[in-house]
This record gives C-alpha cells, structure tokens and sequence, in this order.
C-alpha cells in the first residue's frame, strides 16, 4: 500500500472512529436528541474532520515544518491547530444552524459565541491528529536521516579503500619498472624474465583490485613474484626467507598490503645496505590473531613518517576495515633488523 493510500484509509478509520465514540458517548449520557440528528451531526463533524485536516497537513507540508528542527516548528504547529480548530468549529456550526440541528432551539447564545465555544471542544479532536501525524512523520524523517547518514558513510568508506587502491598500484608500477630498467643494458635476457615476473604480478593485482580482502595464499603469491623480480636486481645482495603457517594461507587480508610492506621493507632497507640482506615474510598467530610480519635487514633513520606511503596506505586500510581491532606498527628489532608487524583479528562462524 502506498503512503497516499494509507494516509486516506487512516483518515477515514479515524475520524469513523470519532463518529463511533459520538454514538457511544450519546447512548452512554442518554443525551435527548432524535436519532435523524444526532447522525446527520455526526456526518458533518466526519466530513468536516477530513477536510480540515486535509487542510492542516497541506499547511503543514507547505510550511515545511517537517524540515524544521523541533525548537522551531512546534510554535508554528500550534498556530495551525488552534487555526484549524477554529476552522473545524466554523464549519460545523454553520452547517447545524443551517441545517437546523441544533439541540437547544431558541438559544440565546450568538453564533460567534457558538464557534468560539465549541473551538476547544473540536480542538480535542485536531490536537491528537497532528501530534500523531506531525510526530510519525518526524521520526520517519530521522530514521531516514540515520539511514542515509549510514549509506553515506559506507559510500565514503568504499571510496576510500578505491583511492587507496588507486595509489597502490601506480606505486608498485613505478617501482618495478625503475628495478627492470637497471636491469636492461647489464642483462637483456634477465630483463625478459623481469618483465614476465611483473606481468604475472600485475595480472594477480588486476583480479584483486575490486576486493576488499583476499586470501591470504594469493596475496603471498604476488610477493613471491615481486621479491623474486627484486631478486634479479639485487642478486646476491638479497636473501628472501619465509615462515609461513599453512593454517593461514586460507585467511582474509587487504589485497597488496603485504606487497606494500615488502617493498618498503626493500626500498628502505635493503637497497641502502651495501652489503645487501635478508628479508623474512612470517604469517602465524598471536593471541588469536593473524600476525603478518615483514622483517628486514636495516635501521630506522629516527622517528617512523606515519605519512609515508606505505605506512598510510596501510594504516587507513586497517582503520576502514577493521577499525580498532586491528594493529600496524613498524619497530627495530635490534641494531640491524626493523620489523613491520600488522595484527588482524580472524574472524570466528
């Protein structure tokens, strides 16, 4: 049913109801009127409930009170209805004196005595009406609001992760290509492989770069590819080692992130030392929960940039995904080993 309908068959029930507790109170107060009367009486205030009523929603609509804060539309919501009220009362005494229903003839009592009168009777009748329909329609409007203030949250949030997303692979790119373009005069054949190496990376990025989460067993695929393309450039000088619990392979994780962390791991690290070093993947657990650590030869030049790149990236990923319960931080291990550590919590069915 639509909210039109609805809106008409409500107001048809209610003031039938209002016609109803006319006959009971009639019949309960025995009050001395002829049948014929008392339902004509009872015809009018229906058709005049609806009608200004009708006109009061209208009001209430034109005026916008529904978009008002509270503190704003109620004074103007209260003119309405003593408005309304007086309009109701008008309407009804006009149509009793002109229909001679009235129930004390020869009265005295002027009729703008009668309207004035009656306003507050029939103002019963309005005041419940539109605190019914002003209220719902207010709480309607904020569970709207809540409502939309949630899908824009979420429409924000899937934002976010895309321009993360988008910063990622560029970077990757860029960092890749200056690794095959040493490689290209010193050894055209490497450089071949390189390039093979790259387009497998790039493939397994492409298929993941709509997900939010992979599992874990493709995210370390591409980190294979990639330490094993940085392996053709630094050669000797690099030692890739990898402690894996397979019981993790299965698990979620942000898609690239662990690429990001290795290649921080190599342009900060590795390629400053003249010597070379190692780098070590570990996926394990930790207090319940999936503990990725990427560890490698080197030193902290001081304080850790929370705007580096990779550092961002990774920690607005964790935040939009896992909000508090997950964990980055990036320490030194000891005078020649820094360790990035990420704690994500495993989610249980």
């Amino acid at each position: 049913m639509t909210k039109n309908k609805l809106y008409w068959v409500l107001q048809i029930a209610g003031w039938g109801l209002v016609g109803m507790v006319m006959l009971l109170f009639a019949h309960i107060y025995d009050v001395q009127i002829p049948t014929h009367i008392l339902l004509w009486r009872i015809v009018i205030v229906f058709f005049s409930g609806i009608a200004v009523t009708h006109i009061l929603r209208f009001v209430i609509k034109w005026g916008n009170m529904l978009l008002l804060p509270l503190e704003k539309a109620l004074p103007r919501l209260i003119i309405s209805v003593i408005s309304a009220s007086l309009l109701f009362s008008l309407i009804v005494t006009t149509s009793i004196d002109l229909f001679h229903l009235s129930m004390s003839k020869g009265s005295n009592i002027s009729f703008t005595q009668k309207v004035l009168g009656s306003t507050f009777d029939y103002g019963l009748y309005i005041l419940p009406w539109s605190m019914i329909y002003y209220f719902y329609h207010y709480y309607a409007k904020s569970q709207k609001q809540q409502l939309d203030t949630l899908k824009l949250e979420s429409l924000v949030k899937e934002l976010e992760l895309k321009t993360i997303k988008a910063h990622i692979n560029p970077h990757f790119i860029f960092n890749s290509l200056n690794s095959i373009r040493a490689l290209v005069d010193e050894n055209p054949q490497r450089a071949r492989r390189a390039v093979t190496e790259l387009s497998n990376i790039l493939r397994s990025s492409m298929q993941t770069e709509t997900m939010e989460t992979v599992s874990f067993d493709k995210e370390l695929s591409i980190v294979k590819d990639y330490l094993a393309l940085e392996n053709m450039r630094f050669e000797d000088r690099l030692n890739i080692e990898y402690d894996i619990d397979d019981k993790t392979l299965c698990l979620p994780v942000p898609p690239m992130m662990l690429q990001t962390l290795a290649e921080n791991a190599i342009k900060h690290g590795i390629s400053r030392q003249i010597k070379g070093g190692v780098i070590r993947i570990i996926s394990g657990f930790d207090n319940g929960n999936h503990i990725l650590v990427v560890q490698n030869t080197g030193q902290l030049s001081g304080k850790v940039n929370p705007e580096g790149f990779g550092l961002s990236s990774t920690t607005n990923r964790l935040n939009l995904l896992y909000g508090e319960k997950a964990r980055f931080e990036i320490r030194q291990v000891n005078g020649s080993l820094v360790e990035a550590r990420v704690e994500l919590p495993v989610e249980t069915t």
